[in-house]
């Protein structure tokens, strides 16, 4: 019976130098695109069935199939520094976790920008604090901790801006057009599927509209 080489689940299998504190920290950075997708967007879906959100993770999906295609066709070599670390069975560039940060970044700047469904106060300003730090370490974490090279993550960035701002532009000129339909279907009225960025603070909306409701004879709950 022949032996095939094994290959591990590379989600959360990312590697830093013993005792080196920093490469610790920029390890957790790295993982930022995974806690993003599983704990973000698993729960926007659960919890608030925003059609906005959901195609926002759709471009994200999108961008990364776009950034496997560009890698098998170019083929470039991650730095030598990657084989130490036993995690170079795949191509380099573009860097993939530059890719999504930046497509995060920059759709999450114009929904702020435009005041599309803003669902906390002074929300541009935690995403320029909060949102593209973590994306400008998440790039440089992958070229410290030696999975790719520094052109190889600003490929990436690059990459993740332009599907970013092009997919916020589909979304919100093309595709939001079927928002409406979207919510009549029957498919939507079963999920709960809604459009909330045609209002300006979601967040005080919810907030008047749950205090309203509490009110209201028709919305309480029977005992």
């Amino acid at each position: 019976m022949s032996q095939h080489p094994l290959k591990a689940v590379t989600l959360t299998h990312v590697r830093y130098q013993k005792g080196d504190q920093l490469g610790h920290f920029l390890a957790w950075v790295s993982l930022v695109p995974v806690f993003v997708s599983l704990g973000g967007f698993i729960s926007h879906f659960i919890f608030r069935r925003e059609l906005q959100g959901m195609l926002f993770a759709i471009g994200l999906i999108i961008s990364q199939f776009i950034n496997e295609i560009i890698k098998k066709s170019v083929q470039q070599d991650r730095p030598e520094t990657c084989a130490l670390l036993e995690m170079c069975d795949s191509h380099g560039w573009p860097s993939s976790h530059s890719q999504y940060m930046f497509f995060f970044a920059v759709y999450v700047t114009l929904l702020s920008y435009r005041k599309l469904g803003l669902i906390c106060r002074n929300q541009m300003l935690i995403v320029i604090l909060l949102v593209w730090p973590m994306a400008i370490l998440t790039m440089y974490s992958r070229v410290y901790l030696g999975y790719h090279t520094v052109a190889q993550v600003f490929a990436g960035a690059a990459l993740g801006t332009v599907l970013g701002g092009g997919w916020f532009w589909i979304v919100n000129n093309v595709l939001s057009g079927f928002f409406p339909a979207i919510e009549e279907s029957a498919l939507g009225r079963f999920l709960y599927v809604k459009d909330t960025s045609h209002i300006p603070n979601v967040l005080r909306f919810e907030y008047e509209n749950a205090r309203s409701a509490r009110k209201h004879p028709s919305y309480k709950r029977a005992d």
